[in-house]
């Protein structure tokens, strides 16, 4: 279940009369607890509660049903059970169906409410689904409430106005919905002055069947859409006149409503009867979104990014620069005036904008940064000098346009509240400013210095009006001489497997005349390298949440010297963490910040996570693309090791429609006898063979067994099928092979032993799987295969250092790590090793061997399960790396990220030592 799915569920519960045999069952099912999982409590079976009237989930909640009264005395002794404690219960609830109260045995929060209202703390239990909360969400539930609400009501016109579902009439179900969000935003806050005079007359003027509600919601549209000296002519209703001129093009053009059911003006009025004064811009925009998407409605509610991860962005981007001049300002009221007028022209440009998060975050920063300004300077009431049209977006969707510039309009409001008082900000917000910011289009095909112009040019793009047809461009004329620029956001990702035509025609576009390579680039490079263009005509930074795969694998070298070649540079980054939405368990996707800039500071700054989730800040001369601070270093396939390791080759290629390869059973099958079966069968190693235990064999027929081979008829079957399978194949090299039937492409195999190494594997294990084979094995090429290598290879390989190198030069596949040999082990940087350092290696990789042999038959799966790994092993890889690292620097690496550091200044020396050699 997701927040909007729970908070629906609890509302319904909260409505029910008060059933005290039913409710801990009620409420735990609200949260998605399954029906199982209930009657299992219900039995008693999994029931271990120890006060009366009570029951304990494990892991979850301690409820108790009480008698009048005595909900605070249930409570505590909820508090103090021996079974609270055992079951590590994460809450405890006590109510008595009219008093209603809870706790947070982490964090020692409460909650106390009657009961009839306990609905509106549901976001305090979130956790009890599985959803790891923030702040805004359990501070704001209002948000997700609206949410729900108002999806009821899109959803029953729909439903009862099939004209307005479709593609041509959808742009004006969406219009009417931001419509909607204004009206009820203006009558909780005053902005319609009276008691509720939006739903008010509504309620009293429409039938009681709703048949002319739609027509009722018409004439109010349009007298907030005609002055008040014109009203009379155009015979405005007398029950609307009292409605103010709102306009700025929200209420212009046609006021046509869809036609209600009693059901959907029962929804409107209970949507209207909402405390609208709660509602956060910055979190309602993004849930909301989903409402009016028919392909994302099923995610209705996960839609949220959270505030302090839009800060990671504008925090280093320019926030931190501002509060830095706001204190080194101090009460100097020339430095304050020139810190007030910097913030006038300073624009944010978010060019994949949605419904508008990070501009509205950054305008309410910039705001508080505003009001500390003027408060010092004893100007408190003083009207804000940052004006909306400095906040511009674009976004490819009709309805996330209107709800972005509704947000920034509400933001506007809601500040002018904080910071000027109520009376002011009223005064000052109608009629609306009907300029335009948010250009709906595609951001890849848009020209951005058309949206958001260089400082110092005005700028007259046209379009129609934004919320009454779909925006195609801006309509500002404005100068900003010597302002800022700064372009930010959170751009679709999408690797290259998944990109439409479309979004492939689009990064052709922008990168065509840059490289061959682009098809292999994730679908956010696109605004990065349309922001460093930007950059190169007007003073501007940007930075962006991506996927971390732009900052791994194949893609640094194909995208970070184009953008390093506009003059940009890594200006600061955050390393890979969980980007979350509230979906029920939901892991979230890894990702990074990246900032660029040409003109950036001398000293770049480079987050990352610390181990109890605290953000470590680094500062550096220099951050790389794969966020290392060191040089600019771009790691490129190198076809021979750089080191003096052993060579890795690619397994052999079988190209044998599954004829030269065996189960046991179909090598049973085939009846050879023991000296056959060691002349021409061996075992057969892929990836899986490998990690996993399968076993399989392959047919090995060197040309001197081949007559011998023959003789047996099913081999001679699967050698004509291998024949006729290749000369059937549209690829040549697959024909040409096709002369010898009996042999895979590549004959190669260790002549003492073989170490392998496969292409893929799991990101949860600690170390990659590396194994050694006898010479009858033969590696398939889903794996590496470094023949008759010394054994300390098998010692790098298997160590941490090795690991985050590969992690971080060669990227994943999905969550995978993806192996290379020319990208991963030929460039891996390795000190020179001596006798000695071999001698020490080659014994910690026999210690690890034995290790995991002490443990057979269990397989490299079972053995390297991140959360069952034998001790023992654990000690040997643990003994390994310390042997490895102290070759590198004397002692242990304090974390991966010195690990990396350390590869990369060694690298940085192979690199420049081969160029002056």
């Amino acid at each position: 279940m997701n927040a909007v799915e729970i908070e629906e569920a609890i509302s319904l519960l909260a409505e029910q009369p008060f059933n005290p045999d039913e409710f801990p069952y009620a409420f735990l099912e609200a949260f998605g607890n399954k029906a199982t999982t209930i009657r299992r409590l219900q039995t008693g079976n999994n029931n271990k509660s120890d006060v009366e009237g009570g029951v304990l989930q494990r892991n979850n909640i301690h409820i108790a049903v009480c008698e009048k009264g005595a909900v605070l005395e249930t409570l505590n002794r909820l508090r103090e059970s021996p079974a609270t404690s055992k079951a590590k219960a994460k809450f405890i609830l006590a109510t008595d169906g009219k008093e209603f109260q809870a706790e947070d045995m982490s964090s020692g929060e409460t909650v106390a409410c009657d009961y009839q209202q306990f609905n509106e703390h549901f976001g305090f239990f979130l956790p009890l689904a599985g959803i790891s909360t923030v702040k805004q969400i359990r501070e704001n539930a209002f948000d997700i409430r609206a949410t729900a609400r108002l999806n009821k009501l899109y959803v029953e016109l729909l439903r009862h106005n099939p004209d307005w579902d479709t593609e041509e009439r959808r742009h004006d179900m969406n219009h009417f919905l931001a419509r909607l969000i204004f009206c009820f935003f203006a009558e909780d806050t005053g902005i319609f002055s009276g008691n509720n005079p939006f739903v008010d007359t509504i309620q009293r003027t429409s039938a009681s069947d709703a048949s002319d509600t739609h027509e009722v919601m018409s004439e109010i549209f349009r007298a907030m859409d005609t002055k008040r000296e014109d009203r009379k002519a155009k015979n405005i209703r007398s029950w609307a006149i009292g409605f103010p001129y709102v306009n700025g093009e929200l209420f212009s053009g046609s006021t046509e409503c869809p036609k209600f059911t009693k059901i959907a003006r029962s929804y409107l009025l209970h949507i209207g009867n909402l405390d609208w004064k709660k509602i956060n811009p910055d979190i309602f925009g993004s849930m909301i979104q989903a409402v009016a998407d028919e392909d994302e409605r099923s995610a209705l509610g996960m839609h949220y990014t959270s505030v302090p991860n839009i800060l990671k962005v504008l925090n280093p981007l320019f926030l931190d620069d501002l509060r830095a001049q706001l204190e080194e300002a101090g009460d100097n009221g020339r430095k304050l005036l020139n810190l007030r007028k910097r913030l006038a022209r300073i624009r944010v440009f978010d060019p994949a904008c949605g419904s508008g998060n990070f501009l509205v975050i950054a305008y309410k920063q910039m705001r508080e940064i505003e009001a500390e300004i003027n408060k010092r300077r004893g100007e408190g009431d003083r009207p804000t000098e940052i004006p909306l049209t400095n906040f511009r977006g674009i976004e490819l969707r009709d309805f996330s346009c209107e709800i972005a510039r509704l947000a920034l309009i509400i933001a506007e409001y809601q500040c002018d509240v904080i910071y000027r008082g109520h009376k002011l900000a009223i005064a000052d917000f109608l009629p609306l400013s009907k300029e335009n910011w948010i250009t709906r289009g595609n951001a890849l095909q848009l020209e951005w210095l058309s949206v958001c112009p260089p400082t110092g040019t005005g700028v007259r793009l046209h379009s129609n009006d934004l919320f009454s047809t779909p925006l195609h461009q801006s309509e500002i004329d404005f100068e900003n001489e010597g302002g800022e620029t700064y372009i930010c956001g959170n751009p679709p990702y999408l690797g290259s497997t998944w990109q439409s035509k479309e979004q492939k025609s689009d990064l052709q576009a922008i990168f065509k005349d840059l490289t061959k390579s682009w098809k292999s680039l994730d679908y956010v490079a696109g605004w990065f390298m349309k922001a460093a263009q930007y950059g190169r005509h007007t003073n501007a930074a940007s930075a962006f949440v991506s996927t971390n795969s732009i900052c791994q694998g194949q893609q640094v070298p194909i995208l970070w010297p184009l953008i390093f070649n506009t003059s940009h540079e890594i200006s600061f980054a955050h390393t890979s963490f969980k980007w979350n939405n509230l979906a029920s368990h939901n892991a979230g996707v890894t990702v990074v910040i990246v900032g660029i800039s040409n003109r950036s500071s001398a000293v770049k700054r480079l987050f990352s996570a610390g181990e109890n989730g605290e953000i470590i800040e680094k500062k550096a001369s220099k951050v790389n693309p794969y966020l290392i601070a060191s040089e600019n270093i771009i790691v490129n396939k190198s076809s021979k090791p750089k080191c003096d390791i052993s060579e890795m080759k690619f397994g052999n290629k079988s190209v044998d429609g599954g004829n030269l390869l065996l189960t046991i059973s179909e090598l049973n099958t085939l009846n050879l006898d023991k000296a056959q079966r060691q002349k021409i069968v061996r075992r057969f190693y892929g990836s899986s063979e490998f990690i996993r235990g399968n076993e399989r064999y392959a047919l090995w027929i060197e040309d001197k067994n081949l007559q011998e081979a023959l003789l047996n008829k099913e081999i001679e079957k699967r050698i004509h099928n291998v024949k006729d399978m290749r000369l059937s194949s549209t690829d040549k090299g697959a024909n040409e092979m096709a002369k010898k039937p009996y042999q895979f492409r590549e004959m190669n195999y260790g002549h003492t032993s073989t170490l392998i190494v496969p292409r893929v594997s799991s990101e949860t294990r600690f170390y990659l799987p590396v194994g050694l084979l006898n010479n009858q094995s033969v590696v398939g090429d889903s794996a590496f295969a470094l023949f008759d290598a010394p054994l300390w290879n098998l010692a790098l390989i298997a160590s941490r250092v090795h690991l985050v190198w590969i992690a971080t030069v060669c990227g994943k596949l999905k969550t995978d790590f993806r192996y290379s040999n020319t990208l991963g082990w030929n460039t891996f940087p390795v000190p020179t090793l001596t006798a000695k350092n071999k001698e020490d290696l080659t014994r910690s990789a026999e210690e690890i061997l034995i290790a995991r042999e002490r443990h057979f038959p269990a397989t490299i799966a079972d053995l390297y399960d991140s959360k069952a790994m034998p001790e023992d092993l654990r000690h040997a890889h643990d003994r390994n790396d310390e042997v490895l690292e102290r070759i590198y620097i004397g002692r242990r690496f304090k974390n991966d990220t010195e690990r990396l550091e350390k590869l990369f200044d060694l690298y940085t020396q192979m690199t420049t030592k081969a160029k002056n050699s």
